[in-house]
């Protein structure tokens, strides 16, 4: 399937702005009439309204995110709490529709690897059956060597394609101390996953041409 599932090794670590910048790339320097843009699921507010206000996204909105809850917690704890349960159909339907039509789909999952979506399926178990290739955002940050390294591992043995990881400085100091926090040879080494760039800290996290210039830098070749 010509989808790339952007995951991470947690929660709130850069998965929204790297799925920013690949869609301003495309828009700037490709066509979005090409490209689909998916939530996986969306639980609260945030990305599904911040990409319709900051891209002229050429599909109908209930392609962007067809399950959604109110409560910013985890999808089978916030479809509970509003008596509902998570229906994976919509989502598998509407993939399918903007597969047919575009050259890539992009498609941002939530939390990391291990993240519940059901009450019996993590974003690993879409991943595996769905057979979506992923793209790993790591942020650069104490710890994160040993979380990429976990979900490398889950990834694995869910036999799931990992196209690349992708670093993301959600801070200044985070760009300043990257070599200390997470060296790309010491990750690739553990990992064997290639390391297809940094996401430097920006100070203006809409502005689209920055983005797509951030974009630019990635080893594109390999993420598509």
């Amino acid at each position: 399937m010509n989808t790339r599932l952007i995951t991470g090794t947690n929660t709130e670590i850069g998965k929204t702005i790297v799925t920013s910048s690949l869609i301003a790339y495309w828009q700037i320097y490709r066509s979005l009439e090409q490209l689909g843009v998916m939530k996986l699921i969306q639980t609260g507010a945030g990305d599904r309204a911040l990409y319709q206000e900051l891209f002229q996204l050429d599909q109908p909105s209930e392609l962007l995110n067809p399950v959604c809850f109110h409560e910013p917690v985890a999808p089978p704890i916030a479809a509970e709490k509003e008596q509902q349960t998570v229906d994976l159909a919509p989502i598998w339907q509407s993939l399918n529709q903007l597969s047919q039509n575009r050259e890539l789909v992009l498609m941002e999952a939530l939390g990391g690897l291990g993240s519940p979506v059901t009450w019996e399926m993590t974003v690993a178990d879409i991943a595996s059956a769905w057979r979506l290739p992923i793209i790993l955002v790591v942020p650069v940050e104490l710890g994160a060597i040993a979380q990429t390294v976990a979900n490398v591992a889950l990834a694995r043995q869910k036999q799931i394609s990992i196209k690349g990881i992708i670093l993301n400085c959600q801070s200044p100091e985070a760009q300043s101390n990257q070599g200390d926090l997470t060296p790309a040879d010491l990750i690739e080494n553990l990992c064997q996953v290639p390391i297809l760039g940094t996401i430097p800290y920006l100070y203006d996290q809409r502005n689209i041409e920055k983005l797509a210039q951030v974009a630019s830098n990635l080893e594109l070749e390999r993420l598509w």
